[in-house]
């Protein structure tokens, strides 16, 4: 049955589109400047722009539809990996006092959330889930409220005209893992939503504090974690990059109508049209990515770590478990 599970995982969603509707016009070629991290950049719906980086940016992310949709003039500075360090050295210098729209969502690789999910995807007789999430919680009650206060008051003074919205992480999970070669617990994947909640919040109060508008995905994704029926979160994938990170629904579905229905006062709904037009654009957004690739470059990017049979094993001898017979369990 995990097994089973697991290759579905591994196939893509089918991908379905929403019926458009009419919205009013807006300027051509408006600025509007991506920031951020890897939800933002588009990782995890599998294909994205040769920009000579790892940033994994895509045409299939909210940015890249809501720019298609209004013919906004999109600078895709997001990228996957991205702590508030790096969106702060590499990613402002967009920014300029024309800029009309951003979006960003940053934090959670500052958290170490991939860490976090690695060390929960362990056997329970292996991990030590309840320290990691507790340690992500502590930064970011702690620390994370100053970097970004810091953050958000350099973007407000480089692009002092901005319509500003700050995007937050939904839950990845509903309670079950359907995975064969990952073991969160109910528990875990609890604990792991609760800390998506605290950060949400730490970030909407440092948001609200500069004037900028924050959007909350968690409701909207709910019914579309991984595991559910129509996943719009992706679970343990191949290759494992794509993990736990939205796919081509999640964008299109989940944060293109949520987002752009605040940054732009009209919703922005996914059609075949605009998916094909959103693809054309990103040869041109591939070219304007090139001029930062050195900068980009240097953001390292952070990525789950599903456990090897062979460090299962090593724990598991560790630990005085007898790994085939659990294994065996397991499989049945």
């Amino acid at each position: 049955m995990r097994l089973a599970a697991a290759l579905a995982a591994l196939s893509l969603a089918t991908f379905s589109l929403v019926t458009t509707q009419a919205t009013p016009s807006y300027a051509a070629g408006e600025s509007y400047v991506a920031l951020g991290d890897s939800y933002s950049s588009g990782t995890g719906t599998r294909t994205y722009i040769n920009d000579g980086t790892s940033c994994l940016r895509s045409t299939y992310a909210y940015p890249s539809l809501t720019a298609a949709a209004r013919n906004y003039s999109l600078n895709f500075r997001a990228c996957s990996g991205a702590k508030v360090a790096d969106v702060t050295n590499t990613q402002l210098g967009a920014l300029t006092s024309t800029t009309k729209y951003v979006t960003i969502s940053v934090g959670g690789n500052d958290a170490g959330f991939s860490d976090v999910l690695t060390e929960c995807a362990l056997p329970s007789w292996a991990d030590d889930c309840a320290g990691a999430v507790n340690a992500a919680r502590s930064f970011v009650s702690n620390t994370l409220p100053g970097r970004l206060n810091t953050l958000y008051a350099a973007i407000r003074s480089k692009a002092p005209n901005a319509k500003v919205v700050v995007v937050g992480y939904p839950k990845l999970f509903n309670g079950e893992d359907c995975n064969l070669v990952t073991f969160f617990s109910p528990s875990d994947e609890t604990a792991l939503n609760n800390a998506v909640v605290l950060i949400n919040s730490v970030t909407q109060t440092a948001a609200s504090a500069k004037g900028f508008t924050f959007v909350n995905p968690v409701t909207r994704f709910t019914g579309h974690a991984v595991c559910d029926s129509t996943e719009w979160i992706n679970g343990f994938s191949d290759p494992t990059r794509e993990s736990y990170h939205p796919n081509r629904l999640g964008h299109a579905n989940g944060y293109t109508p949520l987002v752009s229905g605040v940054l732009t006062g009209a919703t922005v709904t996914t059609t075949s049209t605009l998916l094909a037009e959103a693809r054309a654009d990103g040869a041109e957004q591939a070219e304007r990515q090139r001029k930062y690739a050195a900068a980009d470059k240097k953001i390292a990017p952070e990525r789950f770590r599903a456990p090897t049979e062979a460090e299962l094993r090593k724990l598991a001898a560790d630990e005085g478990i007898d790994f085939d017979a659990w294994w065996a369990q397991v499989r049945n």
